[in-house]
């Protein structure tokens, strides 16, 4: 049986970083996932200036033979009222694909990975964590996303009182056809919220590739406002009319709304697997990586893997990103005062579109970008 210091369930953005965060630390590490990578993952994917400078990665570099889309503009509005556009003027954040930007990380990190492994089982033996019957190590890293099977080891996994927002959305090349009839720019996605404010849906462009989705907290009416959304979209021509049939489903929790332990005797979860979505936009690539790098300082020093020398990693996640909101909030990511009969006029807005929605909500202006172990490796 192999035997780590560590080992990481995921390889996604969380998994990778902290892999590689932790080189030069003496560190063994095993990442595990069951999918080989590079691997399909549909996201609306845009990363902003601020977790690009966190991973060290030079954009002109990352660019070279992969897609970047700079993104200077969002289209805003609730949906059956006009949008307002907003231009940003300069590179406010990046359009990439998924499947490129995580292999790309997981490249980086030079440590041993078992891909296209599903975990079978999880098992104590004494201090260690035993994962299925193969590896073993003291300390166990959940960043397998929503469904993580160590988020599920905690005990508040699926399935748990927690309030899910579900997903659907696709992501294709568009043929010369579509791509000449699409009225969608590549450097200005598009916002449009549920009348209820209860979710809202995206227009993405990158180059060639189109993703399109909507997320809500009230998944047994998900499809039905996708397909309304879409068939307004087709009509108004910002989309093509003959999309991809099947849309993929997803799911996560918003921060506010999570209440999954982030550490525990020699366990501890990272981005999604831990429910750190940004409350007011669902966005989860800057919290994943961040929590990594969070982690990666912690486990470097810790005297061992008790939950008492791992607290400190959830006490850095509550001074980054706030205390998790102490009362149920069942709203989805807007707080309560915008829910109101002024919300219509507040989506027409420029200035609220542009200060609060995308600069404070989405874009995390007034955060600065993390600097942590990486700046070393790169």
């Amino acid at each position: 049986m192999d035997h780590y210091d560590l080992i990481i369930i995921g390889a996604g953005p969380a998994g990778s970083t902290l892999a590689t965060a932790l080189e030069g630390s003496g560190k063994r590490v095993l990442v595990i996932d069951k999918q080989e990578f590079p691997r399909d993952k549909t996201c609306a994917g845009w990363v902003t200036p601020a977790v690009m400078e966190s991973l060290s990665i030079d954009p002109q570099h990352y660019g070279e033979g992969r897609t970047l889309q700079p993104i200077r503009c969002f289209r805003i509005g609730m949906m059956g009222q006009a949008p307002v556009e907003n231009d940003h003027g300069d590179i406010v954040s990046y359009g990439i694909r998924r499947c490129e930007f995580d292999y790309y990380l997981l490249e980086r990190a030079r440590c041993d990975k078992a891909l296209g492994e599903p975990v079978r089982s999880i098992e104590r033996d004494g201090e260690n964590w035993v994962v299925n019957e193969r590896w073993q190590a003291p300390l166990l890293v959940g960043a397998g996303g929503h469904f993580c099977p160590v988020a599920r080891l905690l005990g508040d996994g699926p399935g748990s009182h927690e309030t899910v927002v579900a997903a659907k959305e696709v992501e294709f090349r568009m043929t010369p056809e579509q791509a000449e009839a699409c009225r969608a720019s590549g450097d200005t996605p598009e916002l449009w919220f549920c009348r209820d404010l209860k979710g809202y849906a995206w227009i993405f462009r990158k180059d060639n590739y189109l993703n399109i989705g909507l997320g809500r907290e009230d998944n047994h009416k998900l499809s039905d406002h996708l397909n309304h959304f879409l068939d307004e979209m087709k009509q108004t021509g910002r989309i093509p009319s003959d999309l991809p049939g099947r849309f993929k489903g997803h799911a996560y929790l918003l921060y506010n709304h999570a209440h999954r332990p982030l550490v525990d005797d020699g366990v501890l979860l990272l981005g999604d697997a831990a429910g750190l979505a940004y409350t007011q936009s669902g966005e989860g690539i800057r919290p994943a990586i961040e929590s990594a790098l969070l982690a990666a300082e912690v486990i470097r020093s810790a005297g061992n893997t008790s939950a008492d020398s791992l607290q400190p990693y959830g006490e850095a996640i509550a001074e980054r990103f706030g205390n998790r909101a102490e009362q149920p909030d069942n709203g989805w990511q807007l707080p309560q005062w915008v829910k109101t009969p002024l919300a219509g006029t507040l989506m027409r807005s420029h200035w609220f579109t542009r200060r609060v929605v995308t600069e404070k909500w989405f874009l995390h202006q007034e955060v600065p970008p993390l600097k942590a172990a990486l700046e070393a490796a790169y």
